[in-house]
């Protein structure tokens, strides 16, 4: 995917996996780390715990047990001056806060998060902080955000699993969006740029598998986070019935 090969090729900024427990994140976020490791770049990451030892890459696992979490391991590697960071989990206040800081003063960052879609996790990033400071992270995550990829592991009508994936790299417009609090707009700022840009709603994928045979109409509706939309989407290409 040429967008998100270009994402992955700045030199800084934030690029978030997200999805349910199982989906892959991880592993998604590491095929990434492989995408665009060279000797000449400092990687890092925090994980808990170390999923995959990655030769070449420094790795530094989270201990909570003894008092060592995410956000101070955080705060010590910066003393390194990585050139890319992936976080295991933003999972509280801190390490978000330290992501969104480490994104903005010229290292790349890679982290997960359990949402289902790119708009709950711009909100989940905002509603994170405090209201008085929500107009900073806006300014912030609009000049930071370099990719969000929410995907699904479903079940696969030949056997297995297949992917699905909704994927948002901003352009001028949803960066726009994000700084001036019109987050509800960035979901149809995607849909209308994905013949142009190759960013695809959840939705558009699913439709695309159910159209290719990889999965069925109603594993598509049970995945789909706004199921009626799904539908009409269906029943445009011929493919409205559940069952």
């Amino acid at each position: 995917m040429a967008l998100l090969r270009r994402a992955l090729r700045q030199p800084d900024g934030l690029i978030l996996f997200t999805g349910p427990t199982g989906a892959g994140k991880s592993l998604s976020m590491i095929h990434c780390l492989r995408e665009i490791n060279t000797p000449e770049l400092n990687i890092t990451t925090v994980e808990e715990p170390v999923e995959i030892l990655l030769p070449g890459i420094h790795q530094v696992a989270v201990h909570e047990a003894i008092g060592l979490n995410f956000a101070q391991c955080l705060r010590a590697l910066l003393r390194q001056d990585p050139d890319v960071v992936l976080i295991g989990e933003m999972r509280d206040f801190e390490t978000i806060s330290a992501a969104l800081t480490i994104a903005e003063t010229g290292h790349l960052v890679f982290a997960t998060l359990h949402t289902n879609s790119a708009v709950s996790t711009i909100n989940r990033i905002i509603d994170v902080f405090p209201a008085h400071q929500h107009n900073q992270v806006r300014t912030q995550l609009s000049a930071t955000l370099q990719g969000v990829l929410s995907q699904q592991l479903l079940p696969c009508t030949t056997g297995g699993r297949v992917l699905a994936l909704e994927v948002m790299i901003p352009n001028a417009a949803i960066r726009s969006q994000i700084r001036e609090d019109k987050i509800h707009m960035v979901y149809q700022s995607m849909q209308m740029g994905a013949d142009k840009t190759g960013m695809q709603t959840l939705n558009q994928n699913l439709v695309t598998l159910v159209q290719k045979r990889s999965i069925s109409v109603d594993i598509a509706m049970n995945a789909a986070y706004d199921s009626d939309e799904l539908k009409g989407l269906l029943s445009r290409v011929g493919l409205g019935k559940v069952g």
